[in-house]
């Protein structure tokens, strides 16, 4: 279960004091799929670096699955990101001189996984998202944009996270290849048992999730 409680985060801009993320409550049952929508500027991406540790609030506790990750140190921080938050982008962030499948074993390396199952989990992974095997070998710029979103998903699932934070995950596919995306998203969180948090700001997406939290000016707004 993730349990956000009374998150605030400060910021200064000049002389002023900006509040991105205002007093914000909420929580997600495990394995569940949801959305969070809002304009631009209204606290979505800092909502999301701080949910998945890229930063820390002014106030406030996140709790993924037990452990308040707000009371973390540095060092701890970084370790429980690697192993417990995968990441999906808007640009899919592939590193461009490694094939598909070495792009999901990437984070399995780093945390010191055997090569014999790297192997044999990215394999898996690139299957569950509907990447075939002949694929595997290539490198990113010879996959279409659905295809890189499909391993970049593949590598959010890699080291078995509790959580998935996708940021606009289908921003830069047509319709029908954001749809797929979607669905893909949507089974895996069943099948994985993991739970995604998608930033979006396709209403029709975000209509079709287990929840929507919408954030206007920092604040939540059920």
């Amino acid at each position: 279960m993730i349990k956000i409680t009374s998150l605030t985060k400060n910021f200064k801009s000049g002389d002023i004091n900006v509040r991105a993320v205002n007093d914000v409550s909420f929580s997600v049952q495990t394995g569940k799929f949801v959305s969070v929508v809002g304009r631009s500027g209204s606290g979505k991406s800092t909502l999301l670096s701080l949910l998945g540790a890229l930063d820390k609030p002014s106030s406030g506790s996140i709790e993924i699955e037990g452990t308040d990750i707000t009371k973390l140190k540095d060092r701890e921080l970084i370790k429980y990101r690697g192993q417990a938050i995968g990441f999906v982008f808007q640009n899919y962030n592939l590193v461009p001189n490694l094939s598909a499948l070495e792009n999901v074993m990437l984070p399995m390396e780093y945390a010191k996984i055997p090569k014999g199952e790297r192997i044999d989990r990215a394999k898996y992974l690139l299957e569950q998202v509907g990447l075939t095997s002949e694929k595997h070998a290539r490198r990113p710029g010879k996959l279409s944009g659905g295809e890189q979103q499909r391993v970049a998903i593949a590598r959010a699932l890699s080291n078995k996270p509790k959580l998935i934070l996708a940021d606009e995950p289908t921003g830069n596919l047509d319709y029908q290849t954001g749809k797929m995306v979607f669905d893909l998203l949507h089974n895996l969180s069943k099948t994985e048992k993991t739970t995604i948090i998608v930033v979006t700001h396709d209403l029709e997406i975000a209509g079709k999730t287990s929840q929507t939290f919408k954030l206007v000016d920092g604040k939540l707004e059920k």
